[in-house]
């Protein structure tokens, strides 16, 4: 049942006897989606590099469900059950479903097996033709996307796939899906002899085996069979000595003598077709290892060609891709998880940041910790993103670093600005500034060995001023950084400005000049008249109680406004504090924070 209420029984899965059409195609999805579920397991245990939480199997399952979420959502807005979607909308649905929602390199490799069948079918229908296509794209894709391409790993196995569909002599879309599978199948048992990691593990490639499965669910759709494969388990895939010693393996994948001898210290570490360019450092490292994801977007080809050679530099299994519609997905192993962030910072516009530690030593166990030389006090800063004079001039009272300025201040901008401050623990009032994806990118990217970086959840310089009244350095960091953010989050905050052009809000329709009170960052109250907008403003606010009101008056307020703001409270709430501060900000009249 599809998640419109349409049965599969209702969706022509196919036009004619060669031809997959967008339900088919779909079907096909759900099927892989049933064959990776079953073989999840299996997948995971042929990991020969294993992350805690990453398993390959467990990865590549997630961004099919992702790619599948995408389709339904296609089939779904489709005006009606005779206006399906085509071949082509529904296969770059998976194909952007996939590589927004990628899970590791095979995941993010598997996004480019569906986006060659994409690119292959945007005139028609998925046939025996457009299925090689397919192929050889997905192949050229998945080849261009890595770092370096190694052999004997799922790019190796799609390749032969490709090149097999291509020499099948058959015009039907059954045979040469047949052919596809069949030669990924043979190719996939070779992987071991390719790669000595793979070798002394007794395993075969762990993407490759779910690349198999892709491919025999596409054969159990269009065939009506299910390819009969063995169940592929650690240690039942170990070449024979002799073949090695006769040399029954690619040159360029065949081991020295001493690299076998040497073992673990020596090994190429390899994954998804990725080479470790760290392979020569022991693996005993002490320095921290992380997985990087992120998705990208407002960028080009030539940007993201810099973005992988940089990606390269500074680690290993790099994978950049893109789903063929302006969105790119991009992964690394790094030992520097903010100098990567960094990168696709200057590259594009950031989403979806994933950071993953894994555990790479044996040394790092077992050796002594190694504390700061410094018994004082913390060496603590405290950097806020400010708007106006008056308000840059409250927060250096408060001992803040005020990065300020009227205009917008960039991610880049705060990122320069953690970094100039010679503290080695920094906390950040962004103040609403930036949105809380940038945030997370610059807060990684400033952390290092020698610096920690807190950044605060600060909607507004109101609360920024509250959580800085409990600042203490006095405290370790972790509880500085608590008792400030529990502060600025007990700060109902809201602002008061003027309207500059007929605009729809949630409350109705305001034209220029009018009044308007947020609360957050909504709209909640309309008035011709700005100071009545304020004095209701203030009412909302206040029906929930308060002790503290703080008015931050901004450059435009006219002059008596602080003081009729001020005496409807002593009017209207008898009691409550009130607090009158010049802040200089542009954008709003009056920002006010309720304590």
């Amino acid at each position: 049942m599809t998640s419109d209420g349409r049965g599969d029984a209702e969706l022509p899965s196919a036009v004619g006897s060669n031809a997959l059409n967008g339900p088919a195609l779909l079907r096909w999805g759900r099927v892989c989606l049933e064959g990776l579920e079953q073989r999840r397991e299996e997948i995971n245990a042929l990991n020969v590099f294993p992350i805690a939480d990453a398993d390959t199997g467990t990865n590549m399952l997630a961004t099919m469900r992702a790619a599948m979420q995408a389709a339904e959502a296609a089939m779904v807005a489709a005006p009606s059950a005779a206006a399906v979607p085509s071949t082509h909308e529904v296969a770059a649905a998976m194909a952007r479903g996939a590589t927004l929602g990628a899970r590791g390199n095979s995941g993010i490799i598997l996004s480019q097996v569906l986006r060659g069948i994409a690119e292959a079918v945007r005139g028609g229908l998925l046939t025996a033709d457009t299925l090689r296509e397919a192929l050889a794209t997905a192949s050229a894709l998945v080849r261009e996307s890595l770092s370096v391409p190694v052999e004997g790993t799922i790019l190796t196995v799609l390749e032969r796939a490709s090149e097999c569909a291509a020499v099948c002599p058959e015009p039907v879309l059954a045979e040469v899906a047949v052919a596809a599978a069949d030669g990924a199948a043979k190719a996939l048992g070779d992987t071991p002899a390719q790669l000595g990691v793979l070798r002394e593990a007794g395993v075969v490639d762990a993407g490759a085996r779910g690349l198999v499965v892709l491919l025999d669910s596409l054969v159990a759709v269009t065939l009506g069979e299910t390819p009969d494969r063995p169940q592929y388990v650690r240690g039942e895939s170990a070449v024979p000595q002799a073949q090695v010693e006769r040399g029954d393996m690619d040159a360029e994948a065949a081991p020295d003598d001493s690299a076998s001898r040497d073992g673990a210290e020596s090994r190429t570490s390899v994954q998804c077709g990725i080479e470790s360019r760290n392979s020569a450092e022991p693996q005993n490292s002490a320095e921290p290892h992380f997985e990087v994801m992120y998705l990208l977007s407002d960028t080009d080809n030539r940007r993201i060609a810099r973005l992988r050679d940089r990606l390269a530099e500074l680690g290993d299994s790099v994978v950049v891709v893109g789903d063929g519609a302006g969105s790119w997905s991009a992964h690394v192993h790094c030992a520097d998880a903010g100098a990567a962030v960094e990168a696709g910072i200057a590259t594009g516009t950031l989403s979806a940041i994933r950071i993953e530690s894994f555990a790479i030593t044996a040394r790092a166990a077992t050796a002594p910790p190694v504390w700061p030389e410094n018994d004082g006090p913390a060496d603590r800063g405290v950097l806020a993103v400010v708007a106006g004079d008056g308000a840059a001039a409250l927060f250096e009272a408060g001992g803040a670093v005020v990065l300020g300025g009227d205009g917008t201040v960039t991610s880049a901008a705060l990122l320069a600005a953690i970094r100039q401050l010679p503290n080695r623990e920094v906390l950040v009032l962004p103040n609403g500034a930036l949105p809380a994806h940038e945030l997370v990118a610059v807060g990684v990217a400033a952390r290092d060995v020698h610096r920690d970086v807190l950044l605060l959840p600060s909607g507004s310089m109101v609360q920024g001023l509250a959580a800085l009244a409990v600042h203490d350095c006095g405290r370790i960091a972790v509880d500085d950084a608590f008792a400030m953010s529990e502060a600025a989050a007990a700060t109902r905050w809201g602002s008061l400005r003027a309207a500059t052009e007929r605009a729809l809000t949630m409350v109705g329709t305001c034209e220029a000049g009018d009044g308007l009170g947020l609360v957050g960052h909504d709209v909640v109250v309309i008035d011709r008249d700005v100071p009545t907008a304020g004095r209701t403003l203030l009412d909302r606010m206040l029906a929930f109680g308060g002790e503290l009101v703080t008015l931050l008056m901004g450059a435009a307020a006219p002059a008596e406004l602080a003081a009729e703001l001020a005496a409807h409270i002593a009017n209207g709430f008898p009691g409550i504090e009130v607090s009158v501060y010049s802040g200089g900000q542009h954008a709003d009249l009056v920002q006010i924070g309720v304590e």
